[in-house]
Parts: C-alpha cells; structure tokens; sequence
C-alpha cells in the first residue's frame, strides 16, 4: 500500500514544482499539500475505504483548486509577460476528476455520487463528460434523471438534437413509466422546433414564435383603445401600398405556410408523444395535467382539437376520481380565485366551476366529494372577504355562497355522505353565521341519528347549550341540570375511549359546583370499573385525580386515585401519574409523601414487573430520598425480578 501512496505523490513531482517555479505556492505550503495529499491517499487505499473519505479528498482538491486560481490571477496582474498555460492549469482538475472516477467505480450504486461527478465535468467543461454519462447511463439504466441529464448536455452543450433525441427514446424504451422523461422529451421537441422557427425570424423569413404570449387581458384591451400611440415598422405610403398589393399577398401566404409547418409541426409531435404517454401511464392523472399545461403554453395548429382531446380522455378515464373534478373546477377557473382581488358568486368563471362540481356529483356520490366541494367553496369565500376572517361570512357578495354551501350540506345528509367531519363543519357553519338556534337543532338531530356515537358532534351540541345559558356568571340550578343530564346522556351513547374531550369539558364546567362535581367522580369511577384493563380507559382516571388534586388538594386526590387503584387491573399510566403527585409533594415538604411514593411503587412493579423504566425511577428516588440499604433492596429486587437483568444498569450511586 504504502508503494502505491508513493508512487502516486511521486507522479504529481512535475506539478508542485511548477506551482513553486510560477509563485503561487511556497515551499512551506507545498510541503503541508503532501501531507495533506498523502493522508487523503492512505485513507483511499484502505481496504474498505469510506465514501466520505472520497468526498473529503474531492472537497480538499476543490477548495485547494480555487485558491490556486486566485494565486495564478494575483501573480498575472504583477507580472508584465503574459505566461502560457503549464501542467499546474490542468492537474488539479484531472486530479479531482481522477478520484471522482474511483468513488463511482467503488460505489457504482449511489446515485448522487454519479450526479456530483457529471456536475464537476459539465462545470469545468472537462472532456470525460461523455465517457462519465456512458458509465451513469450503463449502471443506472432504470433511473430516468440520468437519461434526462445525459439528454440536455447533448442538446445544450453539444448542439445535437440527434444524440438527445436518440437518448431520450432509449431512456423511454428502459423507464417507459417515468412521468419526467415522457414530459421532458415533448419539452425538448418542442423546444428544438422553437429554435428553427426562432432562426428563421432572425433571418426574416418568418415572424412570431411557437410560445404563446402571456399577456394579460387588460394590457390586449389597453392596446386596442390607444392603437393610435402605436405604429407599424413595416408601414409604407398608399401609393407603395397599392403598387405592392400583389406581392404582399404572395410574400403574407407564404409566411403563413411557414409559420403553419412548424405549428403543425409542433402539433403532430405533441400528439405522438402523448399517445405514447398515455399508452405507457394509462393510470396517471398527472402526467396527462402536464401535458395539457404545456399545450396552453404554447401557441400550436389545432391546439383547441387537442385541449378538447385530453380533456375528453381525462373525463374518460378519471370521472370516478373526485380529484379530478376539483382540478377541472380550478382548471375552468382560469386562476382567477388567484388573481381577482373579489370574487363573485354571480362570475361567470365561478359557475362554470360550480357547474362541473354539480356534474361530478352526479356522477361521483361520495363524501370526498363532497368535502373537496365546500373546501373549494370556502376558499372562494375567503377570496370574496378580502381576508381570512371566517367571522364576516355574512358580508357582501357572501350571502349567495352561503346559501350555496348550505344546500351542498343538505344534499350530503339527504345521500347519506356526511361524515363526522363534514357533520361537525356543518354545525360550526351556522355558529359562525350567528345562528346558534339552527345550530342547536342541527346537532341534536344529528346526535340523535347517523351520528349517536360521535364524541365530536356531542361535545359540538354541550359546548351549544353552555353558550346559550343565560348571561349571569353563576348558571341557575336548572341550566346545570340541562348540561349535565346533556352530559350523561353522551357518555351512554359514545365510547368511554373516545370521550376525554367531554370528561374534560365537564370537569372544566363543573369545577366549582361541588354536588355535580363529586357525581362527576363518581360516574367516573363506575365507568372505569366497567370497562377495566384499557390504557385509554385509565387515562380518564388520571385526569380526574388531576382535577381534583387542583381543586380540592392533596388529601381529596389520594383518596381518590386509592379507589381507582383499587380497581382490577390499573393501567402503567394511573400508577406512574400517582407516583409523580407524590414526588411533587414530597419536594414540596409533604411528610406522607415518600411512604405513598414507595406503597405505589411497589404496587406498580408487582404488576409490571418487567417494566425497566419503573424499576429505574424506583431506585432513584431511594438514591435520592432514602438510604442506601433501601436502594440497594430495590436494586438487587430489580436485578431478580427482570428476565434480561443487563438492561436494569444504573449509575455509580451504589
């Protein structure tokens, strides 16, 4: 190894004495480059080099490159002779290209590493580029960005539209499903055609170009109101005018062939790439919104005939997805949600969208459909406003939207498509209009049907009847009641592992009413009782020890959490909630607190006895509140008790 290290030095002799000759380098500093060199090439010849080693050594050629540039302009602007270039202009590069050449042979499978080499030879324009692609290419056969790569430097470096043309088509013969390389290729054709057409324009012999022009509606219309301001370059007098009638004819038909056989052109190749597109992705809706966004893009003969052509083939083959009904919404809109600053409803854009929603529903029922029609109705919403305040619903031109999104609500419920989101929307719908009456009566309809067991649209119908109980600050004996028989009659119907969203609007609710709030611990505590042996089950239990511990102090909350514990089979989580009470307590001076600790403790680890992270915290709370017999009694229990005793380790404390 160390032979093969001092022959490749050895080899770059030539080049350092040309740095040192030529003032670029010192003696000192080409010294340090040896070293440095020979460290980078030991770690090359290990026998199992890393990448990383490889792309140090390229990182440090590169930078060391750089600096040698910026040397060899310095010393040119102090010297009066102009110097040939030498071997020093050249041996960094290949040196750099070199290792770059052995980390892909080493690691032939790292795309990235292909793509890093390519870069650096397109950069410096080194000649090995073509040799490096035919290697990616060879190697990475299945991967379309290298046909793509290998492709754009033929056709924009090398000039050769027969080269890209040919690695293209073979690129779609090896990735035939890859969207990038049909797209990028119909690019590359059309682009190719654009140029022809561009040349003849310099020479005179045509006008226009294939790429459609972008200018806005309100610049054609100020245009043709000040025709006047402008003048044509080819004008001439009447009486030229007239003597030339005739050849003008000829002269404008025969540019109308011209400019009619690139458009065809143009045409014809973007017909037969997409025939073969489709042919190859018959599934792929967003292959075929490419295409058609770069036929509006570009100005081509019967681009209309073609529009109409892939829109009939999306409708085809995409009428079942609802998201192609919500692109073609947007697609009819023309961006205009984008670019008007208020949108009505009354717009003609705006119901041609809304038209294609309704047909889509016809013929897709489904509740994405319907979710992705009132998202689009309330961005357009928001749009008209001016704003994102969800609150000025009611603002002109929003009423029309309103009743629209409404009656898209109804028709849901009426086929049987609302889903609990689209429910619980609808009823904070009408909260937000201000209408809590409908509101009220939509949730308890809801509640009361398809949607029994839903903890969403039953905390929506609570939260209802707590904002419309009267405005005194104490709630009247028969409010509370209404919520709270509200309440129970929501715990009977919805799950007790969905629930904790109302357990903990009650708790909130009833905080201060002592007779309520001591039913609402003991209900739950028969709920969990039935439904023993739940992790979910049990978090509620610790939820209410945490209410009542904030409300009613330590002394209420142990004897709580002990009639919890005190059911069969307490979840990991009650036990580890209890434990940290009494820790807080305990650093509070609490007394009780470290015997609670340990009683718990030793109640969970007979449980869980496997449980390493509840034996750890065990013997560091002995370590730091008890004695060292005690926490050598823990450790030593732990070490009997766990199958696998050598994942129990702990610090030098003992």
């Amino acid at each position: 190894m160390a032979d093969v290290v001092q022959y490749r030095l050895e080899r770059m002799v030539d080049e350092l004495d040309d740095l040192e000759r030529r003032g670029i380098f010192t003696r000192a500093e080409i010294s340090e480059i040896v070293k440095q060199r020979r460290k980078f090439e030991y770690r090359l010849k290990r026998p199992s080099p890393l990448k990383e080693d490889f792309i140090a050594y390229i990182d440090y050629e590169v930078k060391l490159d750089e600096l040698r540039l910026l040397r060899r302009k310095a010393v040119r602007r102090d010297s009066t002779k102009r110097k040939k270039k030498s071997v020093s202009d050249f041996a960094g590069v290949a040196r750099i290209v070199e290792i770059y050449r052995l980390a892909t042979m080493r690691y032939k499978g790292d795309i990235n590493l292909w793509f890093r080499y390519l870069e650096f030879c397109k950069q410096k324009r080194h000649g090995r580029i073509k040799k490096a692609l035919a290697q990616a290419i060879r190697f990475h056969p299945k991967v379309a960005g290298v046909w793509i790569y290998a492709a754009a430097w033929e056709f924009d470096r090398n000039l050769n539209v027969a080269a890209a043309r040919a690695l293209m088509q073979n690129g779609l013969r090896a990735c035939s499903n890859s969207e990038d390389l049909w797209v990028e290729y119909l690019r590359m054709e059309l682009t190719y055609l654009n140029k022809l057409k561009a040349r003849r324009v310099a020479l005179g012999e045509d006008k226009g170009s294939l790429v459609r022009d972008t200018k806005s509606v309100e610049d054609e219309k100020w245009k043709d109101e000040n025709k006047e301001l402008f003048m044509s370059l080819d004008e001439k007098e009447g009486n030229e005018k007239e003597e030339s009638d005739d050849s003008n004819v000829e002269d404008v038909e025969d540019v109308t062939e011209k400019v009619d056989f690139f458009r065809e052109k143009g045409s014809n190749v973007l017909q037969a790439i997409y025939s073969g597109a489709v042919e190859a992705l018959p599934s792929s809706f967003d292959l075929r919104k490419r295409f058609l966004e770069i036929l509006e893009a570009i100005d081509l003969a019967h681009s209309d005939e073609i529009r109409n052509t892939i829109l009939s083939d999306l409708k085809r083959d995409f009428s079942k997805d609802p998201e192609y009904w919500n692109w073609l919404a947007r697609h009819e809109m023309s961006g205009c949600i984008s670019k008007e600053r208020s949108l009505e409803f009354a717009n003609p854009q705006m119901q041609k969208a809304i038209q294609v929603f309704e047909e889509g529903l016809q013929t897709v029922t489904s509740s994405s459909m319907f979710e992705i029609y009132i998202k689009f109705l309330m961005e357009a919403i928001v749009q008209s406003n001016g704003d994102d305040d969800e609150n000025s619903l009611l603002a002109n031109p929003v009423g029309d939207y309103i009743t629209h999104i409404i009656n898209v609500y109804q028709k849901a419920d009426e086929t049987g498509c609302l889903t609990e989101e689209l429910a619980d929307e609808y009823v904070s719908l009408y909260l937000k209009l201000g209408k809590t009456h409908e509101g009220k009566k939509l949730a308890e309809k809801l509640c009361s049907g398809k949607f029994t067991a839903s903890a969403k649209l039953w905390l929506s119908r609570v939260s209802i009847e707590i904002r419309s109980l009267s405005g005194n600050s104490t709630p009247s004996k028969a409010e509370l009641q209404t919520v709270f028989e509200l309440l129970s009659n929501a715990w009977k119907n919805v799950p007790i592992s969905e629930s904790e969203s109302l357990w903990l609007m009650a708790f909130k609710f009833f905080a201060h009413q002592g007779t309520y709030f001591d039913k609402l611990v003991e209900m739950s505590i028969l709920a969990v009782a039935k439904n023993h042996g739940s992790d979910n089950v049990f978090s509620l239990a610790s939820t209410v020890v945490k209410f009542v511990l904030e409300t009613k102090g330590s002394h209420s909350a142990r004897k709580i959490y002990k009639r919890f514990l005190a059911l069969p089979g307490p979840s990991l989580v009650l036990y580890k909630n209890c434990i940290e009470i009494e820790t807080n307590l305990l650093s509070l001076g609490d007394k009780d607190s470290l015997s609670n600790a340990r009683k718990l403790y030793d109640s969970a680890v007979a449980s869980y006895s496997q449980d390493v992270e509840l034996w750890k915290n065990y013997y560091s709370l002995e370590t730091k509140r008890g004695t060292s017999e005690t926490a050598n009694g823990v450790y030593w229990r732990a070490r009997k008790t766990l199958k696998d005793s050598a994942d129990f380790v702990v610090g030098s404390d003992l």
